[in-house]
């Protein structure tokens, strides 16, 4: 199986002399396609230089885990591969004996490809890929080819020599004009990102190779099989292991085509990483030993038959395998997957066109085609699509096809398993000269003016406007856009049309897949159905109506589309062909603007052959240079490319791709015929002349080397003259600089072009070069060679442009001008970045280099303040950065101020005036910078030149004019100036007479205005007067009138003068028009007043807007204010209790259109005051605020308030485990609106629902929850829900990690299988204990889910425990009652709950600490059944007692006397007798007496009982012991027999009896012996005796029957008596016998 950049080769021979019609009819038999090339034979394979030194084909597109499986893989199963060459000869043995021997006989000419099959890897997983690999081999095997057929190679194919003699050929013309006469086309095949396996394409390729090479060698001349070439040290080795291969073909003989199938499986997976392996043994063995050549010939007959054995044999494994599908339907449904494709294709006007697919699935896919993603309704369009399926084969047809067909069809398969689709593209092509017939109409016509009659005669002039104009537009990569207007034209001729044109920064615009045009009658539209970065530029559209034309141009800019890799650069742009020819084409494009924040490292080139989908790495380390020849390319066939940046981040998005270039020579572009035979598949097919021989061809000339990089040179040359008709093929050859030593580059593939680009120089290194040409009849002379090059880029990187003007243009635009880069070659052009001043943050202003020192930069922001830079662009690079701009605010561009006025004279000297003026009304939209005041004499009446009173300009509204002449009378006049320059200067003023002012109150206060003027208020503001007189001013007052008042009727507005230089008038009548003036005190006393401000209506005006303070969601304090009635020039202008805040560190102010605000960085105390808002260049717009102290309180609170919001949370992060052992993470807020955002985090990650999450928010209970089915190791960490309602934030965290985690991972694991548990028989309760009121030990458990059939066994330490009682389950619970619990009982309990479905068990681990915990327990209760204590006499004293149920020994006593704890003695002694607990005082004294307490101690607590023995208990008690102890006084000295007397004496008459017995008393009893209740009379016959007063004799000497009888002991002394009874019995011996002798007898008798 292929992965990655392996290609799978298929070398067959197959017998020759078939005919056309077999050859055919076997083709489509085996590949199910259509007849395909067939090439002659003897054709052998050499590998491109350029795939054995350049192993970068499709490296970047296998990613890193894909190459480490497949480099981990090669080392494991290298001794698995398999590696030959050539065609090997059928041998009698079976195919597997076959490969196996191919493997030790392989040939010496594989040595050549070791490096390629060394790298040769096998990767695979997906079983769809399997299949594939394992059909591709057994199309192979079942046409002859064996293992030792089938090579895995790097790349593409090798090519062929071109033969001598074209030999005869069986095809049909049809197939010949297919067919490329020179040479073979290789198979090659690229790969995708992540696309691992053989696509679709692939494999139909490899199916054609396949078909080709088997009809190559059917239509060979030999009969026999070409030989293999063999070493002899290989027929030894192979000799030697021929035993071991005949097992293997013996087992391979049963099944030859599952074998074959078997390849696929172990083969194809192992044959990729052993051919390094083996192919080096070969190679070591072929270089030692000298070759042989062997030939083994098999007949055509054999040879067939077995072909035909093997494709039955497939053929029925492959029908059994689906009919052991087809028994299980479940096993059968997958989803759809195509078999077929469709393909894109490329046709002219008016064809028609199919487009076809197979689609496999079950069930059975529904197929549905799509037009640009729209779906294709065949009732819309009569006549116009028509869609089939039949028999499994899908197809699209497309009728008569015109331009707008040019689209992306889409195939779209879907059934219950899933969709998937096809794509495949139709470009409708348009033959030179045609023009669009849609423009001719029935009865209209509309004729292009190229094509009819200009409307000349109809008007001698045309007016022509754009109405809905387009405006600077902005796009993003991968977008739609239109750009359209309205056209007018008059007069209107309603025969003929405008003539409609687009152009982009000048150049036409034609119709594309990119862009589309119309015309609408009265409206042009330019859509673009996917931008790219080169749709930028300046688009301009041109009308014309005969030899009148007006146009209207804008911008349109396109941004990059997002980077899938944060950090990646963008993509490059305007991607081309500079150069192209058989050998290589040279690709060139345009570097990106944006690098992604690190430098670009270089760039990746990718080629794609027309009509395929399949995309190929040219490069395999970037390149820098922005030009760069592909090599590697199939002669005839047409390529399109793409390039991707890269920087130390990853690969940028690749750009769009460039125009597709064919793989010729321009010289045989010109022999292609009109129409190229397969537009679908974008190869051009080359004729080439008869060949001749015998002309050696002749040296090259104009050798040069026209293009020189870091990275590659390219040669360029004339063909020789003397080159005869056939064709040639050049020899590239090098040197170094300083050696003669000739090295030839292209050694394996000549070149076919008069070009060439070397690769793999030594940068810096100096190189020479010369070129050789050949032919069949030699080589030739070498070319003179090239002059000394050095390998490196010539071209240098462009310096950075220098003097960056930026310059206002529009509210949102500026245009940016700079010094071109000097010494700059090939310059593309420039790129411009803007930032925002203090964001450190550069956005790119243009996507695509401009040309020019000059650019306008669009989408500012208003109000804005920027600083920009420019770089320079060519093939070598991007220069660097020029130095930042000044910052310039964006906004509408400026102009000079208007004139001031009201000019008065402030002060008067001797030599010297004091002027003061109003300042302009409009101060040209941008800040006044100063004034320049002039002046002239006047001379009776006559004025004199006007000179400059100052040559710098001055910033005040007034102005010191020194120098002049006392009692001269002067005329003044002032312009101001801002950055567009100076005004016009104002009126001329009154005459001023230059004189001494001797006064001693001050002067007029200037510049009087009124402002915030409302119905019944309005703020009057002054200026202090320029002369103060003789003291300082101290105050000021204000008086006001009706404007149509007479002068007495002034009145002051303030009794005290006041210091401000502001005042609020209060208290106007609204309508009402009034003047003020003003005038300043000092100690001399009031002065002049000022010039009168107003008249002024007291009115609020309507739109007045007043200053709003804010307080947002940050708790940020801001003034704002709006006005709806500025100029373009107007400012926002605040002040602090009417002075400019401007500078202050406390304020920051932002404006923004017809808007402002000023924001407070730390409101404080020192910030109470009036705040107002002027707006320039209005009629007196303004507003203020007031923030006294309590408006500051107010505001602080509301301040911390917002600030600081949070979402009220009622219940903190909690997990709990939920029945089937789910994990339920939830919180409660107090509130959550309908507009609340609630983001899962985990380890700082945020999380999304899923398979794993389940995410659940109720707004009305606020509860948030999530849900995980299972806990594994990799959730452990920290869980946090942050909320977000509005500005307002929330969160809560929960932290599980280490034991906490792995005590909630367990229990949510026990939980899961407890709820596995309860599905069958299964405990509620599992197995406790508990210790019954009667000190017993009962275990229980509690049961559930149980039937009849359920069963319970109890065990102790894994033996059964027989339980009398059966449970009948009615209560559900189960008992076993241990009584008396002690030592002997510790153990593991366990009891089982089973039946049919399943079992449950429950332990109960009673040792250790658990069975102490128990007998604490156990002892506990006998303590508490303890009896209380009780006073006993006894003969040896006073006894203390309790009574206990049963006592253990665990259970520990002690007792106290009085509080202190008892010693034992032999006095006092404590025990346990049965259940009773006791403590024995013997003897007790008086000292005896007191509280005596009994502890009972269970392990954990004491129990006690107390008794009082003391006093009258005390007296009692020893009374008692005192009678007991002489009770037992006497009972232990009285008379009594002690033993010795048997209660039976049975004895035979005329023996001898003698008893003897012991017996005590104190004194020493008297004995008495008594017979039958009587005294016994003693004799010689029965005597008795008494000795030592302690033993008693009886002798009776001859016993006789009268001796039979009771007797008796008597023994009696003061204390008591006693007596003791015995019996004598005697027998005669004989009747004995005699009555046994009856016995027997008798009972006889009664058994029969």
């Amino acid at each position: 199986m292929c992965n990655g950049k392996e290609t799978l080769w298929f070398l067959a021979d197959f017998p020759a002399r078939l005919s056309s019609t077999e050859i055919s009819a076997l083709g489509q038999y085996l590949f199910c396609q259509p007849p395909v090339t067939w090439f002659p034979p003897g054709h052998t394979m050499s590998l491109p230089f350029y795939q054995k030194l350049h192993q970068h084909y499709d490296s970047s597109y296998r990613n890193k885990d894909l190459r480490t499986t497949m480099s981990h893989y090669q080392q494991e199963k290298k001794s698995s591969a398999i590696y030959t060459h050539g065609s090997t000869a059928y041998s009698s043995r079976s195919s597997a004996a076959h490969r196996q021997e191919s493997e030790a006989f392989s040939q010496a000419s594989a040595a050549s490809y070791q490096q390629q099959a060394s790298r040769a890897t096998a990767s695979t997983h997906a079983s769809a890929a399997s299949r594939k690999t394992a059909s591709a081999y057994d199309y192979g095997y079942s046409h002859g080819l064996t293992d030792s057929s089938l090579m895995l190679e790097d790349y593409s194919s090798k090519l062929s020599p071109q033969p001598k003699r074209a030999k005869k050929s069986l095809l049909s013309g049809e197939e010949k004009e297919n067919l490329p006469s020179d040479y073979m086309v290789p198979i090659f095949s690229g790969r995708q990102v992540h696309v691992s396996g053989i696509t679709d394409t692939e494999e139909e390729r490899i199916k054609e190779a396949a078909a080709y090479i088997a009809q190559r060698n059917l239509l060979a001349s030999e009969e026999g099989i070409t030989a293999s070439k063999q070493s002899t040290a290989s027929k030894k080795s192979a000799v030697s292991k021929q035993s071991a291969v005949s097992k293997h073909s013996t087992a391979s003989k049963e099944s030859a085509v599952s074998k074959h199938s078997a390849v696929s499986k172990e083969s194809a997976v192992s044959k990729h990483s052993a051919v390094s392996k083996r192919s080096t043994a070969s190679q070591e063995s072929t270089s030692s030993l000298h070759q042989e050549e062997a030939f083994e010939k098999k007949s055509r007959k054999v040879a067939i038959r077995e072909k035909a054995e093997r494709l039955s044999l497939t053929k029925t494994l492959e029908e059994t395998e689906a009919f052991h599908r087809k028994l299980n339907e479940d096993h059968l449904l997958h989803a759809p997957e195509f078999v077929i494709k469709p393909r894109s294709h490329t046709v002219w006007e008016k064809e028609n066109v199919k487009l076809h697919c197979s689609v496999s699935g079950w069930p059975e896919p529904r197929v549905t085609w799509y037009k640009n993603q729209v779906p294709i309704n065949v009732h819309a369009n009569p006549g116009k699509y028509i869609i089939e399926s039949r028999y499994g084969m899908h197809t699209l047809e497309i009728n008569a096809c015109n331009f707008e067909d040019t689209a992306q069809y889409r195939a779209s398969a879907m059934n219950v398993k899933g969709e998937l689709s096809a794509y495949a593209s139709v470009v409708v092509k348009r033959y030179k000269g045609e023009f669009d017939e849609t423009r001719f109409h029935a009865g209209v016509s509309t004729l292009p003016l190229s094509f009819a009659v200009t409307p000349y005669g109809y008007a001698s002039k045309f007016e022509i406007h754009f109405d809905d104009k387009f405006d600077v537009s902005f796009g993003r990569e991968g977008e739609t856009m239109s750009l359209g207007c309205r056209v007018v034209i008059t007069p209107e001729i309603k025969h003929f049309q405008p003539e409609i044109q687009w152009y982009r920064n000048g150049a036409p615009v034609s119709p594309s897949k990119w862009v589309q045009t119309h015309w609408s009658g009265d409206r042009a539209t330019l859509t673009f159905s996917h931008l790219n970065k080169e749709d930028e530029g300046l688009y301009t559209i041109r009308v014309r109506m005969g030899e009148y034309y007006e146009q209207y141009s804008a911008y349109v800019f396109v941004r990059d589309a997002d980077a899938e890799i944060e950090g990646a650069p963008a993509a490059p742009l305007d991607v081309m062909c500079l150069d192209a020819n058989k050998d290589y084409i040279i690709i060139s494009w345009k570097q990106p603007a944006v690098d992604g924040g690190s430098p670009i490292l270089g760039y990746f080139i990718d080629k794609c052959e027309v009509g395929t989908d399949s995309w190929s790495q040219c490069n395999d380390t970037p390149v820098k240079f922005a030009r760069f020849p592909v090599t590697g390319l199939i002669e005839g066939r047409s390529y399109i490319f793409r390039v991707r940046a890269v920087n130390k981040t990853g690969i940028g998005l690749p750009s769009r791709v460039s125009e597709p270039v064919a793989a010729l020579d321009p010289a045989e572009k010109a022999r292609l015929k009109s129409r190229p035979s397969a537009p679908w598949t974008g190869q051009i097919i080359v004729t080439e002349e008869e060949p001749s021989e015998g002309i050696v061809p002749g040296p090259p000339t104009d050798l040069s080397v026209t293009e020189a990089t870091r990275s590659y040179v390219v040669l360029s040359w004339k063909p020789p003259g003397q080159r005869g008709h056939e064709g040639i093929l050049y020899f590239v050859e090098k040197c170094d600089a300083e050696t003669e030593n000739w090295q030839r580059v292209n050694t394996e593939l000549p070149v076919k072009s008069p070009r060439f680009a070397l690769f793999d120089l030594a940068e810096g290194k100096s190189y020479r070069f010369r070129v050789r040409c050949s032919n069949s009849a030699g080589v030739g002379e070498p070319s003179e060679a090239t002059e000394v090059t050095v390998v490196g880029d010539k071209l240098d990187i462009p310096k950075a442009p220098g003097k960056i003007i930026p310059s206002r243009n529009t509210d949102t635009s500026v245009v940016v001008s700079w010094e071109e880069s000097k010494d700059a070659k090939e310059l593309v052009g420039y790129y411009i970045e803007s930032s925002v001043v203090g964001s450190g943050k550069w956005e790119p202003c243009n996507n695509n280099p401009v040309k020019g020192p000059r650019f306008t930069c669009h989408g500012l922001a208003t109000g804005q303040s920027y600083i920009f830079r420019v770089r320079a662009v060519n093939a070598a690079g991007l220069s660097e950065y020029s130095q930042d701009s000044e910052a310039i605010e964006v906004k509408a561009a400026i102009a000079a101020p208007s004139p001031p006025y009201d000019i008065t004279c402030l002060e008067s000297c001797r030599d010297s005036m004091v002027l003061g003026w109003k300042q302009p009304d409009k101060s040209g939209g941008a800040e006044i910078t100063g004034y320049y005041v002039n002046y002239r004499e006047v001379i009776d009446g006559v004025p004199g030149r006007w000179r400059e009173a100052n040559i710098k300009a001055v910033s005040d509204e007034a102005y010191k004019i020194s120098n002049l002449k006392e009692n001269m009378v002067y005329q003044f006049q002032v312009a101001a100036m801002n950055i567009a320059g100076l005004g016009v200067p104002s009126a001329v003023s009154a005459c001023f007479k230059c004189e001494e002012w001797t006064i001693a109150v001050p002067g007029p206060p200037h510049s009087v205005k009124c402002s915030e003027v409302r119905k019944t208020s309005l703020v009057l503001q002054w200026r202090p007067p320029i002369h103060s007189g003789r003291t300082p001013v101290t105050g000021y007052f204000v008086d006001l009138k009706e404007a149509s008042a007479k002068d007495d009727q002034w009145r002051g507005l303030n009794e005290a003068a006041i210091k401000n230089t502001y005042l609020r008038v209060q208290g106007l009548k609204e309508g009402a028009s009034y003047v003020f003036r003003v005038r300043a005190i000092n100690q001399a006393g009031v002065g002049k007043p000022s010039d009168l401000a107003g008249p002024v209506v007291a009115e609020t005006r309507p739109g007045t807007k007043e200053v709003v303070v804010n307080v947002d969601d940050d708790g940020v304090i801001s003034l704002n204010f709006e006005c709806d009635q500025m100029t373009p020039n107007s400012q926002f202008n605040w002040s602090k209790d009417y002075v400019s805040t401007e500078g202050s560190p406390r304020l920051d102010v932002e404006s923004k259109g017809n808007k402002t605000k000023m924001t407070f960085k730390d409101l404080g105390t020192e910030d109470i005051g009036i705040y107002s808002c002027d707006v320039t260049d209005t009629d007196g717009i303004a507003s203020s605020y007031l923030i006294d102290e309590d408006e500051l309180k107010r505001l602080l609170a509301l301040s911390q308030e917002h600030k600081f919001p949070i979402v009220p949370v009622k219940s903190e992060l909690a997990v709990e485990i939920l029945e089937k052992g789910q994990v339920r993470f939830w919180m409660q807020a107090e509130k959550l609106s309908a507009n609340t955002k609630v983001t899962y985090i985990f380890n700082d990650k945020e999380i999304f629902e899923g398979p794993k999450y389940k995410m659940h928010v109720d707004r009305n209970t606020g509860i948030i929850e999530m849900f995980m089915e299972k806990l594994q190791d990799e959730d452990e960490g920290t869980y946090t829900f942050q909320l977000q309602d509005g500005k307002a934030v929330g969160h809560s965290t929960l932290v599980l990690i280490g034991d906490v985690y792995k005590k909630l991972q367990k229990e949510a694991e026990f939980q899961r299988q407890e709820w596995i548990r309860k599905q069958g028989p299964h405990f509620a309760e599992y197995l406790s204990w508990e210790v019954t009121g009667e000190c017993n030990v009962l275990l229980k458990c509690k049961v559930a889910n149980i039937k009849k059939e359920t069963h319970i066994v109890w065990y102790k330490d894994e033996r059964e425990i027989s339980v009398d009682e059966k449970h009948d389950f009615k209560d559900g619970i189960c008992t076993l009652l241990i009584t008396e619990f002690s030592k002997k009982d510790a153990g593991i309990y366990e009891v089982i709950l089973k039946d049919d479905r399943g079992k449950d068990k429950s332990r109960l681990k009673l040792v250790d600490e658990a069975f102490k915990e128990l007998m604490t327990e156990v002892c506990k209760t006998i303590a508490l059944s303890a009896t209380d204590l009780k006073i006993q006499s006894t003969a040896e004293g006073i006894r203390l007692y309790s009574f206990v149920t049963y006592y253990l020994d665990d259970l520990k006593v002690n007792w106290s006397h009085n509080g202190t704890a008892i010693k034992y003695t032999d006095r006092v002694k404590s025990g346990v007798t049965g259940e009773q607990i006791w403590l024995q005082i013997n003897e007790p004294t008086p000292n005896d007496k007191g509280k005596y307490v009994m502890e009972l101690f269970d392990g954990k607590t004491g129990h006690q009982k107390t008794v009082d023995l003391s006093g009258q208990a005390y007296d009692e008690a020893f009374a008692e012991f005192q009678r007991l102890k002489q009770a037992a006084i006497a009972e232990k000295n009285r008379a009594r027999v002690l033993g010795g007397l048997p209660d039976v004496v049975t004895i035979q008459e005329g023996k001898a009896l003698n008893l003897t017995c012991i017996v005590w008393g104190d004194p020493t009893p008297e004995v008495s012996w008594l017979k039958n209740e009587k005294p016994l009379v003693t004799d010689d016959h029965c005597s008795v005796k008494f000795e030592a007063g302690k033993t008693a004799y009886f002798t009776i000497s001859g016993v006789s029957t009268a001796d039979s009888g009771k007797y008796g002991l008597v023994v009696k002394n003061k204390y008591g008596s006693e007596i003791s009874n015995f019996t004598i019995s005697v027998f005669i011996p004989e009747e004995e016998a005699r009555k046994a002798t009856e016995q027997h007898q008798k009972g006889n008798k009664k058994s029969k």
